[in-house]
């Protein structure tokens, strides 16, 4: 695991305002789920990766499936935001098949989630639609100071952690407990994020009831 250094912005919000260690504050776990690399945010900060081998077929759902078992279970999240498959990949059946069986994960463990598309969390992240892999984790540097050891490989690919983090932010933001500031202009992307019921029974203008 890399443990993430600071989450709070210098001169936005204090670390006090940082909900996620005091009592009672909201706990999101972030999810880039992929066949082979899987990007996790824990609620207290933690980014790792769940690495599948190509040589296991199928059974690397399996292994995704008892990592986030066993992550929801330590953790206990209120929400899961999860990265969306593209618009026009809602088709796609290797990525479908993990979010299959995650999905299942979540309901079990009775935590309710939201999906984000790319695009959403590359606007909300850097006010760029088209971002890649760098550019994600530069915004992270920018935002709040955090680096993502071995996230990325020379060529610029990878960025599993990096894109956990922002979508646990998201969760964060959208449901009026930011752990950072954000221009409003890339906070209110986030207003396409369509949320559960049971997140939206709980949360009135983002704060818990």
């Amino acid at each position: 695991m890399t443990a993430v250094p600071g989450l709070i912005a210098p001169g936005t919000l204090s670390p006090v305002a940082d909900l996620v260690v005091a009592p009672g504050g909201l706990r999101v776990i972030g999810l880039d789920l992929s066949l082979t690399s899987t990007g996790v945010a824990l609620p207290d900060g933690t980014t790792y990766r769940i690495k599948t081998r190509s040589k296991d077929g199928d059974r690397r759902l399996l292994v995704i499936r008892r990592s986030i078992r066993e992550a929801l279970a330590a953790h206990r999240p209120h929400v899961a935001v999860v990265e969306d498959l593209p618009t026009h990949a809602k088709g796609a059946g290797i990525t479908a098949n993990v979010h299959g069986v995650v999905k299942c994960e979540l309901l079990d463990a009775g935590v309710p989630y939201g999906f984000v598309v790319p695009a959403t969390l590359k606007k909300f992240a850097s006010d760029n639609g088209n971002a890649d892999k760098p550019e994600m984790a530069a915004a992270a540097y920018l935002a709040a100071g955090v680096e993502f050891p071995g996230d990325l490989t020379p060529s610029g690919k990878g960025g599993d952690m990096c894109d956990a983090w922002w979508l646990r932010a998201a969760g964060h933001d959208a449901l009026g407990q930011p752990l950072f500031g954000m221009p409003q202009a890339q906070r209110d992307r986030l207003r396409k994020i369509e949320w559960p019921e049971p997140i939206l029974q709980r949360y009135v203008v983002g704060v818990p009831r």
